[in-house]
């Protein structure tokens, strides 16, 4: 695991409240919409990527989802979010590890992640990220990838990220073998009242990849 950058969310967590996050969310509205339109089913199994202490996990419960997986580099980010679902975090599986190096034990139906993989910037760690989403999808199974878009940041938290467009997005993931479904694009509004620009790919893992 990438020690410096693990020291660097640790430290973001233990000293930082949700409301100084720009990432933070109320409601995952236009996710939960999405995940709701792939008609897969309450027992899809399904992981939130770098969720941290997102709210997905609590609004997919409520929904009825019964399969939850939330990965995450930071361990406190993931303590707090167990505090906040309270028993209900029992109905979770949590994973404190660098996305990278993720090894699942069985292949997942939804791949979800917002503003995870933008953080990859090396040519090395996109590859990487996408050998590691493939095998973590069954054949069939869905990644919704949520990255800055071309009009968002440039930075986050204090690193560098890689924007992304409908283009880029497919090019990327169409040739590492997923098709394309949708883009969504999304304005998020931060705890701060700024607007951050969103895209959303939605793919579908393909059955044969060389």
């Amino acid at each position: 695991m990438h020690t410096d950058l693990k020291h660097h969310w640790e430290t973001i967590y233990e000293t930082k409240q949700s409301h100084e996050m720009s990432w933070t969310q109320d409601e995952p509205t236009q996710v939960l919409r999405i995940i709701e339109n792939l008609n897969l089913g309450k027992n899809a199994r399904i992981i939130d990527v770098g969720g941290g202490e997102s709210k997905l996990a609590d609004f997919l419960l409520e929904h009825g989802y019964t399969d939850i997986t939330v990965l995450d580099i930071s361990a406190a980010a993931i303590k707090r979010a167990k505090q906040r679902l309270g028993k209900k975090a029992d109905l979770v599986k949590w994973i404190v590890t660098d996305i990278l190096e993720f090894e699942p034990a069985e292949p997942f139906d939804i791949w979800h992640d917002r503003a995870a993989f933008h953080f990859q910037v090396s040519s090395d760690s996109v590859s990487r990220y996408m050998q590691v989403a493939r095998l973590g999808l069954v054949t069939g199974g869905f990644a919704i990838m949520g990255t800055f878009s071309k009009e968002g940041p440039t930075q986050c938290s204090g690193l560098d990220i890689q924007q992304y467009d409908e283009r880029s997005l497919q090019q990327l993931f169409e040739s590492s073998g997923f098709e394309s479904l949708d883009y969504i694009k999304e304005d998020h509004v931060t705890p701060r009242g700024k607007v951050q620009h969103f895209i959303y790919g939605v793919f579908k893992r393909t059955e044969t990849f060389s």
